[in-house]
């Protein structure tokens, strides 16, 4: 069922940029360690359960580097990308209840351990910490980007399921989903960084820019990896898209290039709920006889292009180029 998706030679990785900021990562992961502890013995169990399952920890490294790309000396860096990813983890407990998910990072998600209700609470736990910590920055510029990212994300959500299970969204509807409820952390997350280097504000807006088109990027190679990937990649189970009837951009654009007939079937798959293994493999093979993953992967170079032409104004340097392989990174992972 898998499909194989194209790709560079070559394929970079992250390793520039963990090299680049390991040792400032050192003392996020230890900030985060310290921050998920409560004397309601739950709260550790539930976050720690995601946290600790493997995630790249992405965004923050994000802050790191732009803090770093931006000559940032102080210590507030610390803080806000552990916010960051405190934020982003919040957000993954609350979609999988929302998703109804059974899988986060290759084993079974919080809510099928704990329970819905805890999921929620402990998300919401997280998020608490998360604005203490920036409170605790003194930025109050930080503070406005990050809070309302805290926004946007859950716009973004709800956006997404307003989309849900419906056919005729368009290609400009669902990049606006994308944009807030995956890409819009990513802006914050880098922006921050230039804004505690008091970088000028075309820098601070290049930071954020790069960040935004990255965000969009990787959730697009997402999308095709539901559909074309590995569960050992996605952390979760290959058409859990599929199943869940969410409508992502391959889909999209299989079903405004298809005929009739296989219109009826998307719209049986997906807003009639019939999600069985054998429509997985016949929506696969549409996917595939209209170009519609690889149209995809192309639309993500497209923003991965974007992104990399945002870190221009910068001189170049270990966490430019750093940040550069990142996007290739991120784009590399649809093979």
């Amino acid at each position: 069922m898998a499909v194989v998706l194209p790709f560079e030679p070559n394929e970079p990785s992250l390793e520039a940029l963990v090299r680049l900021v390991k040792a400032d990562m050192d003392r996020v992961n230890a900030t985060i360690l310290a921050r998920t502890g409560s004397d309601v013995s739950m709260i550790p169990e539930v976050a720690n359960h995601l946290i600790s399952g493997g995630g790249k920890r992405l965004r923050p490294m994000l802050t790191l580097a732009c803090a770093a790309l931006s000559g940032y000396q102080g210590e507030g860096h610390v803080k806000l990308a552990a916010s960051v990813e405190f934020m982003h983890t919040a957000t993954l407990l609350h979609d999988d209840v929302v998703d109804e998910s059974d899988m986060r990072r290759g084993k079974l998600a919080a809510r099928k351990l704990w329970g819905n209700e805890a999921s929620v609470l402990v998300g919401d736990f997280l998020l608490g910490q998360a604005f203490k910590m920036m409170v605790e920055v003194g930025s109050l510029t930080c503070l406005d980007i990050l809070s309302t990212a805290a926004c946007v994300i859950a716009e973004g959500e709800v956006m997404q399921l307003a989309a849900a299970k419906n056919t005729e969204t368009s290609e400009d509807d669902y990049l606006a989903v994308i944009r807030g409820k995956t890409a819009e952390l990513f802006a914050a997350a880098c922006e921050v960084g230039a804004v505690l280097g008091q970088r000028p504000k075309g820098e601070q807006s290049a930071c954020r820019s790069y960040g935004m088109n990255l965000g969009i990027a990787f959730q697009l190679v997402d999308d095709a990896l539901d559909y074309g990937g590995s569960q050992a990649k996605l952390g979760k189970n290959v058409g859990d898209d599929f199943r869940e009837g969410k409508i992502t951009l391959p889909v999209v654009l299989a079903f405004r290039r298809g005929d009739a007939e296989e219109r009826a079937f998307w719209k049986r798959a997906v807003e009639g709920g019939e999600s069985s293994d054998e429509n997985l493999a016949h929506a696969v093979g549409l996917l595939t006889k209209h170009r519609a993953l690889a149209d995809t992967i192309e639309r993500a170079r497209h923003y991965g292009a974007i992104a990399k032409d945002a870190l221009a104004l910068f001189a170049p340097g270990p966490a430019k180029d750093a940040l550069t392989e990142a996007v290739d990174f991120c784009i590399s992972r649809a093979h």
